[in-house]
């Protein structure tokens, strides 16, 4: 059995340049509205910080649904939930994103010390340590720069996505990603594959930590 990726390795990133490049590659650009000289000048131009930061492109210029199928595990491509058609909709709760089109994220955690927990507990807890749960998009863009981040036993849930109903309560659905097992709608051609979903707001699911960071900055 593999060993599992230690908190040291998780908070590992590729430097900047490199992550322009991956997403590049990827298409990113294009499907963002810019251009790839766009995305190579931020990077270029971006204080990196201490211990590395993540490049991210704000939910609203590429949403969840367009980034999940760029997502591969075992060379299956990612996918989100056919039971969560309104993904798109979830926006930024108790986290604040830059008011611009590509941002960094720093101080990355997986959470695997809250695996057990369940989001509101999570929520209050991140809070106490002046940290912020992960948008899902930022989640997403995390794992197209480090695959291995995803593991199974050891996913995460994006608290920092939430969606608001018409009468203005919060829908108790919480996004999450993991690998599926291929069961259920999920289809066996897709057992391994990054999979978006969600969970309860008040459940708690031993396999899930609560991916967080300490900041967000251009």
């Amino acid at each position: 059995m593999p060993e599992t990726v230690s908190a040291a390795a998780v908070a590992q990133l590729p430097p900047l340049a490199a992550q322009a490049e991956r997403l590049i590659e990827l298409g990113v650009p294009g499907l963002a509205g810019m251009s790839a000289a766009e995305l190579r000048a931020f990077a270029a131009n971006a204080e990196p910080g201490d211990g590395g930061v993540l490049l991210a492109v704000h939910p609203d210029r590429i949403p969840a649904s367009v980034l999940a199928p760029l997502l591969r595990h075992h060379g299956k491509p990612g996918f989100v939930v056919t039971d969560m058609t309104d993904v798109d909709r979830f926006e930024p709760h108790h986290t604040e994103l830059p008011d611009a089109p590509l941002y960094l994220v720093s101080g990355l955690d997986r959470g695997d010390r809250m695996a057990d927990w369940s989001p509101e507990e999570a929520l209050a807890a991140l809070g106490e340590e002046g940290r912020t749960p992960l948008v899902l998009t930022e989640g997403i863009h995390w794992l197209l720069q480090r695959p291995e981040v995803l593991e199974r036993n050891h996913c995460f849930m994006t608290i920092g996505s939430r969606l608001r109903k018409p009468n203005g309560t919060l829908d108790a659905r919480t996004p999450a990603i993991w690998i599926s097992n291929g069961t259920g709608r999920d289809g066996r051609e897709r057992r391994d594959a990054p999979k978006v979903g969600w969970c309860w707001w008040n459940n708690r699911h031993t396999w899930l930590g609560f991916a967080s960071a300490t900041g967000r900055h251009l």
